[in-house]
């Protein structure tokens, strides 16, 4: 249980502080931009703050569908993410993180399922 409340604290809190950079930075609108997405930036900064907290709070207070929920929509998002780089044809080293975190959040997904 201590490994999965460290891969969820991970996940949850890299969600929290990218989502609030999706809002506020500067980088991430030009990146945005790049991506050919700009109108989603600020959808998808609530979403990673929502699904962040929803991961943390889940897990914290034992409510386990919340955690589920979160982890499930951040999975989709970062593989939204994934194809959305494959589409700009950003190189592997870039797109990996995407696919990475959404495997990870599927992972947390299923584990946070069978709890519930």
């Amino acid at each position: 249980m201590k490994a999965l409340l460290v891969v969820t604290l991970f996940s949850g809190l890299s969600f929290i502080f990218y989502g609030f950079s999706c809002l506020y930075s500067k980088k991430m609108k030009a990146e945005f931009i790049r991506f050919r997405i700009p109108k989603y930036r600020n959808i998808t900064g609530l979403l990673q703050i929502l699904g962040g907290s929803s991961l943390v709070i889940g897990y914290l207070m034992s409510v386990w569908w919340l955690a589920f929920v979160g982890a499930l929509g951040l999975a989709v998002l970062m593989a939204l993410g994934f194809f959305t780089r494959l589409r700009i044809k950003d190189s592997l080293p870039l797109s990996a993180p995407a696919l990475l975190f959404s495997l990870l959040n599927a992972f947390l997904a299923f584990k946070f399922y069978t709890y519930i």
